[in-house]
């Protein structure tokens, strides 16, 4: 039986191995994408020498800080926010991917104490233009960082995004570089370090398309549970 020690193992072995094809020689985060599963599990992940978890649903990850307080897990929020769920996300989140208008930010900088490290943030891009998706569309994405970088409380570190799901390697990459490029096109203007793109079908396109946090979830802790309710 596969254990969480194991499939680790093996996701770092191969984020490695990309990244050496890809000829980097930078460092590429691999964040354990939580969401749905027990604490027990995390803390598994963090025996195994797992650190970043990300999670997406309020209500769940307050639980789970509760039962793992013991444990210096580095927090961070992937999911869609809520406006109701900036002042909770700010206070107890070491990261958030998903910011994607102003509003929120705004949010998030006022919620964040001032004894707290600034929130390392990420605002999120519909790559794919899909209307179901979260994510500020390309043309309005420097007017956004504009805003962001003055805030006080808030460190914007790079951009987020989950393009159209395919299994095609070639689509994937294709996908990935254009992010990738905007990332580039962003850079010329601001000081930015971090691309979160990658998830447990794709990452090593990702890899290969400069991504430097990846974001695996179903490969790390298999299947979540089919019962499993979304109480944000």
């Amino acid at each position: 039986m596969t254990t969480i020690s194991d499939s680790l193992q093996v996701i770092r072995a191969t984020i490695l191995h990309a990244r050496h094809a890809a000829m980097r020689n930078d460092e590429i985060l691999l964040l354990a994408v939580s969401k749905a599963q027990p604490a027990q599990k995390l803390r598994e992940a963090y025996l195994a020498g797992q650190r970043a978890f990300g999670e997406n649903y309020v209500q769940e990850t307050i639980t789970k800080q509760e039962q793992l307080k013991d444990l210096a897990i580095e927090w961070h929020f992937i999911g869609p926010i809520q406006s109701n769920k900036t002042q909770f996300i700010a206070q107890h989140f070491d990261w958030v991917h998903s910011v994607d208008r102003l509003k929120i930010a705004m949010r998030l900088n006022e919620a964040r104490s001032q004894s707290l490290a600034p929130l390392n943030v990420c605002i999120q891009i519909n790559s794919s233009e899909e209307s179901s998706k979260s994510g500020v569309d390309i043309d309005s994405l420097a007017n956004l960082a504009k805003e962001i970088v003055v805030m006080p409380h808030l460190k914007l570190r790079g951009l987020m995004a989950i393009p159209a799901p395919t299994k095609d390697l070639a689509k994937q990459r294709a996908q990935f570089k254009m992010v990738a490029d905007t990332f580039k096109m962003l850079k010329q203007n601001f000081e930015l370090d971090t691309l979160s793109i990658g998830m447990s079908d794709d990452y090593i396109a990702a890899i290969h398309e400069g991504a430097t946090i990846v974001r695996i979830g179903s490969a790390i802790f298999g299947k979540r549970a089919p019962n499993f309710k979304n109480e944000n």
